[in-house]
């Protein structure tokens, strides 16, 4: 079930973000499973401006969403779902519902920056419909982020922006919220 996150969720984010990232040390990542999570802050910027969305199992959050808008377009700044959840559409659905907030406020698009040989990166959004961008398409804001990324030194493993129409959006077929 999705809902929108709480100041309450705050710990339980920065844990699902630190073990969804664990897996990357499996491909040679170990810098981004070692990342520090979003600070409390961050996070409780996006939860207090409702741009940020749980999936719950059980009584807690397995996975989350956070959704900002960048250039006129809705961005996902992160989704993460815990690694022993992946495989239940957990993420898909949680992307439908940023969709969604997207399509609410008139935004043509919804963009991300991505890992674009990561399996559950960018091949895994690509299967869900985004298009990767050239860099001639991106955005002034889409560019600022990558710059932030590339200082961080995310730029040692290929890196890439993508996007999806919201008007040509396939959803899931299913919105338990």
């Amino acid at each position: 079930m999705i809902r929108e996150a709480t100041t309450a969720d705050i710990p339980r984010l920065r844990d699902i973000e630190v073990r969804a990232g664990r897996p990357f040390a499996a491909v040679g990542m170990e810098a981004v499973a070692g990342d520090e999570p979003l600070s409390e802050q961050v996070l409780g910027e996006f939860v207090l401006d409702g741009r940020a969305w749980v999936w719950v199992a059980g009584a807690e959050p397995v996975g989350y969403l956070l959704v900002s808008t960048v250039d006129g377009h809705a961005h996902i700044d992160q989704v993460s779902v815990l690694p022993e959840y992946r495989g239940q559409r957990i993420g898909r659905r949680l992307i439908d519902r940023a969709v969604r907030w997207a399509a609410a406020r008139g935004l043509p698009a919804v963009t991300l920056t991505t890992f674009t040989e990561v399996a559950w990166n960018g091949p895994y959004y690509r299967r869900l419909g985004f298009r990767y961008l050239e860099p001639s398409e991106e955005t002034p804001g889409l560019r600022a982020i990558r710059a932030e990324e590339a200082a961080h030194g995310l730029d040692r493993w290929p890196r890439a922006c993508m996007t999806a129409g919201v008007q040509d959006w396939e959803y899931a077929g299913d919105h338990p919220e």
